[in-house]
């Protein structure tokens, strides 16, 4: 036994371990991004094995049209530039807009894997801009009431290969919940959006990231739940 605690692969696992717990998010807590720009506040409701139940406040996103591409990171991609300028005065008011947290991108899949998926970026607007954001063309105003969303965070970049299984993985950890009634009534309300994902980060930053996939609750049936 004393020889296998010190062999290099027992080392080496435990350096990974460490390596986990340090740059794993914290559950329950604001992203760390959050810490230096403004992210939109919320409460805590629940947390279960893989998963987190929030209720947002009322909100303002400026958001894109929908955009079709095969690829999450390329319409993101896009998404963020137009968001970008239109932060960078690139606005009806010619007005510069401080840097929020995250940048949501609604994904409605395709019906096969070789098909455009549709893609809506937002940019989170500020609260001394929220009763007046500057109008911009290509760009609309999403106003979204208090709502109720189910989240799960992992780190590093979001991958074309792997979203899909990081959205099955927070759909199997409701399933055996008291959530599971009121993902799925949101999800027949609104077929179009299957989920949300949401990223902290900036593209440089490459360490320590944070991302989420949000799925809406339907708040009449959680509150039975509740």
């Amino acid at each position: 036994m004393a020889n296998f605690l010190l062999s290099p692969l027992y080392l080496a696992l435990l350096l990974l371990l460490l390596l986990l717990l340090l740059f794993a998010p914290a559950r329950g807590e604001f992203p760390p991004t959050c810490e230096r720009i403004e992210c939109p506040s919320y409460g805590v409701v629940d947390a279960g094995n893989g998963f987190e139940i929030r209720r947002y406040n009322s909100t303002s996103w400026m958001s894109t049209e929908a955009i079709e591409d095969v690829s999450f990171v390329a319409a993101t991609r896009a998404g963020f530039l137009q968001l970008f300028d239109y932060i960078q005065g690139k606005n009806a008011y010619n007005e510069t807009i401080e840097m929020t947290a995250p940048v949501i991108t609604q994904v409605s899949p395709s019906d096969g894997p070789f098909c455009a998926s549709s893609f809506i970026v937002s940019f989170y607007v500020p609260k001394k801009n929220q009763p007046d954001p500057p109008p911009a063309a290509g760009l609309h105003v999403q106003k979204c009431g208090p709502r109720l969303v189910a989240v799960r965070q992992f780190g590093g970049f979001v991958a074309d290969e792997s979203l899909g299984e990081e959205a099955a993985a927070l759909n199997a950890s409701l399933a055996g919940s008291k959530w599971a009634s009121a993902a799925d009534k949101a999800r027949r309300a609104d077929p179009a959006t299957a989920y949300i994902v949401a990223q902290y980060n900036s593209p440089f930053e490459f360490s320590g990231r944070v991302n989420e996939i949000w799925m809406l609750l339907d708040d009449e049936e959680a509150s039975v739940s509740m």
